[in-house]
């Protein structure tokens, strides 16, 4: 197994370990939540690196690297409805576009068509990637209480700009998709 596929699968163990510190009744359980998300996406750009540079492209690869992307992005957004307050509808948007995105790109293998990353979908990925990050380091923060209080409503506030640029690019992004690919449903 190459390095870049050992990564990908180490994504999905630090995944579980995010999950499981956020669930933790240790006390600087969101401080060790964002350790592991932070790991857990050096290993998504190390992978990519790794595998593009020394051309270890694999099939594994080419299906579990988005996949261990999205569980990762998925599980994190989902804890943040209940950590960070972050409204329920946020969330289904964002995983209804990846499950539509994910059923074309299903509908296109049976018909032997490949459809690529496009670059909108990346920025989409690192959009939603900051968001998490922004959310996790504000509940991080608040464990150490390092903040005054005059200071955290301006982060909240900011909070809002990260889902609306999250949001914007999320919904954009996977309609155009599907939009341009319309012809595989037929």
């Amino acid at each position: 197994m190459t390095l870049p596929n050992r990564l990908t699968l180490a994504r999905f163990s630090l995944t579980a370990l995010f999950v499981a510190a956020t669930e933790s009744p240790f006390r600087w359980n969101m401080t060790l939540a964002l350790i592991f998300f932070a790991l857990a996406v050096l290993t998504d750009y190390l992978d990519g690196a790794l595998a593009r540079r020394r051309n270890l492209m694999t099939n594994f690869g080419i299906l579990m690297d988005p996949l261990a992307d999205k569980v990762l992005n998925v599980s994190a957004f989902i804890l943040l409805v209940v950590y960070a307050d972050l409204p329920p509808w946020v969330v289904i948007v964002i995983v209804a576009r990846e499950f539509l995105i994910t059923g074309l790109r299903l509908v296109a293998g049976n018909k032997g068509v490949i459809l690529p990353a496009e670059q909108l979908g990346k920025h989409k990925t690192i959009w939603q990637v900051m968001t998490i990050f922004f959310f996790l380091i504000l509940t991080a923060f608040l464990e150490w209480q390092l903040w005054p209080a005059w200071w955290i409503p301006i982060w909240i506030h900011g909070g809002w700009m990260f889902v609306a640029v999250t949001m914007t690019l999320t919904l954009y992004s996977g309609l155009g998709y599907l939009w341009r690919n319309r012809v595989l449903f037929s």
